[in-house]
């Protein structure tokens, strides 16, 4: 019951925003300061950076849990 009221509520009563990275990027491009250029193209490229570490970082763990749950159902074999 909640669901559909908050999809027709965001439907209807969207914000609008602006989107602001390629925006400033060509702003900075055009002017010819440098530093700026550079300082906006890396903050880009950190915001852009971080997503991808943590999926990357959860995706290791995940697969180590497994790993290991798969190794301790392995029967273990004595050696004389």
């Amino acid at each position: 019951m909640e669901i559909p009221f908050l999809l027709l509520f965001a439907f209807f009563f969207s914000i609008t925003t602006n989107a602001q990275c390629a925006m400033c990027r060509a702003a900075l491009e055009s002017e010819g300061n440098k530093t700026k250029v550079e300082a906006v193209n890396n903050g880009i490229v950190f915001l852009m950076a971080i997503p991808y570490l943590i999926v990357i970082v959860l995706g290791f763990v995940i697969y180590k849990m497994y790993y290991k749950k798969g190794q301790s159902s392995k029967p273990k074999t004595l050696v004389p």
